[in-house]
């Protein structure tokens, strides 16, 4: 592979991650607001939970929590995928 190769591959791996910033910004934007017996949840499209009230009441600590165990379950996640996939566990890194 030559010198020019390897640069055209930087540059497409440069706009990969452009992309998926751009990704996770907008899903970071989307809202998801589900109710059901009296709990409701507002969470956002890039799986953190921005609002959690229950029989109307806003529930901080809880969704502190909530957010805590899912930041770990996407590290055990990213960490898995990392070790399935090899090198584009740094693709994945850098998207964060």
């Amino acid at each position: 592979m030559g010198i020019f190769d390897k640069v055209k591959q930087a540059g497409e791996m440069g706009k990969m991650i452009q992309q998926a910033k751009a990704m996770q910004k907008a899903l970071a934007a989307e809202k998801i607001e589900v109710e059901e017996n009296g709990i409701k949840v507002v969470i956002s499209g890039d799986m953190k939970i921005k609002e959690l009230f229950i029989n109307g009441e806003f529930n901080n600590k809880l969704t502190e929590v909530l957010n805590k165990a899912l930041k770990k379950t996407q590290e055990v996640s990213a960490k898995k995928m990392q070790e399935m996939s090899g090198g584009l566990g740094g693709l994945m890194d850098m998207m964060r």
